[in-house]
């Protein structure tokens, strides 16, 4: 099945042509993109960025105003390839209480995910974007699938989900854990397993998405069963320019100091705080640890320290949660990439038993979509690995899943 891996963020749109194979047993391969790139910068002079099987990587600029115009930018690329598509698989953030798998787009479920741009204003409308674009384009009887972010985090038991507020009140407002991240979390876990050979169900897993936005989450036995991020992408780890964890009540506290409304006081923890807030320099860990060895910048180390404390800290809880694990896996830009943190967030857990290898963590860098590599000492337990997670071959999956179970 030929499928259109459309993923949309808040000003960017990253695409994927994709063939799924249906192999004995039902085994689903994806074979080699046929065509991927990006349009990035949505709203100003953006960049599209595209590369094939049969093209070379190229990269242009132009004026883009919205995702829907950048849709069309992109669909004009694959005009040749319009009519083969049989398939659209989307990613969207939010998918609240009630989609919890791989769901057929519909007016109705269209209408679902517009309702939830209440809990994801800043993620579903731009999703809503690449849907609503790309309907236009195909029309009304191409199957388009919506593969939901949060659904993966679903199966977390009831303690996880919920916060210790009144329930009424809880329940009014549809306040509860919703974790996010949840595709690249299970595209972690899908990497390690076809890496090692383990099947999931075999398994304990905490896998660590790194990146501008951060998170963690506890697998058992392919399920996830803790995460780090809650109500909104704003719980948990240090990020980029999100704080992670901090007192609620600092929030009305800023407010009343600075006399500025509670709004805008989550604006800068969202915004300006994270790792920009802490250096006071940048939100790009490649930057931060340039200059804290180049420069012997205090700030940006102190950000790096704290960025690595939280996760270890995470680490440790998660390690209680689950009784133990099996492996830890890092994924992400700074997961994927940045072997100095890696080295950093494992330095003080040998009281677990986990040892890295110091060759095999330098060498872990830079792996295709979808590639483990081992970076820990033999005997090692947990084990630690490194895999390039692969959002929009999962996506793809499902894609193709969604709709042979409709189909049958």
């Amino acid at each position: 099945m030929l499928v259109l891996v459309i993923n949309s963020g808040s000003s960017s749109i990253k695409f994927r042509l994709v063939e799924v194979v249906e192999e004995p047993r039902g085994v689903l391969i994806t074979q080699p993109a046929l065509l991927q790139g990006a349009v990035k910068g949505i709203g100003s002079v953006a960049s599209f960025e595209v590369m094939g099987q049969t093209v070379g990587r190229s990269t242009t600029t132009l004026e883009i105003r919205d995702h829907a115009h950048a849709l069309r930018v992109l669909l004009d690329r694959l005009a040749g390839s319009l009519g083969q598509i049989e398939a659209v698989g989307h990613r969207v953030v939010h998918g609240g209480d009630q989609y919890v798998n791989p769901t057929m787009i519909t007016e109705q479920v269209e209408a679902g995910i517009d309702a939830l741009s209440e809990l994801a204003p800043l993620h579903n409308p731009s999703c809503l974007a690449g849907i609503r674009g790309a309907r236009a384009a195909f029309g009304p009887t191409l199957p388009m699938v919506a593969v939901f972010d949060t659904a993966f985090h679903q199966t977390m038991p009831e303690v996880a989900r919920q916060y210790a507020l009144p329930v009424e009140l809880a329940l009014r407002h549809r306040i509860r854990r919703y974790g996010f991240h949840g595709i690249a979390h299970a595209s972690l876990a899908d990497g390690y397993a076809a890496g090692t050979g383990i099947p999931l169900e075999e398994v304990r897993l905490i896998t660590l998405q790194l990146g501008n936005g951060c998170s963690v989450a506890a697998i058992a036995q392919g399920r996830s069963v803790e995460t780090s991020m809650g109500f909104t992408p704003l719980e948990g780890l240090v990020m980029g320019t999100r704080s992670g964890d901090v007192d609620a009540s600092i929030v009305s506290y800023l407010a009343e100091r600075e006399k500025v409304e509670a709004a805008e006081v989550e604006r800068w923890l969202n915004e300006r705080s994270g790792l920009l807030g802490l250096s006071g320099r940048s939100n790009d860990m490649r930057e931060l640890l340039r200059v804290a060895e180049q420069e012997q910048d205090k700030r940006a180390e102190f950000a790096i320290d704290l960025f690595c404390y939280r996760v270890r800290k995470y680490l440790g809880s998660y390690l209680a949660v689950l009784g133990g694990a099996d492996a830890i896996v890092f994924g992400g830009g700074i997961g994927e990439n940045a072997p100095e943190i890696r080295d950093r967030i494992c330095r003080k857990m040998e009281w677990c038993g986990l040892r890295l290898d110091p060759d095999c963590n330098r060498a872990a860098v830079g792996l295709a979509p979808g590639r483990a590599a081992k970076i820990t000492v033999d005997g090692s337990r947990p084990a630690a690995y490194v895999v390039a997670a692969d959002e929009e071959t999962w996506i793809a999956r499902e894609t193709v899943r969604c709709v042979r179970g409709v189909s049958s």
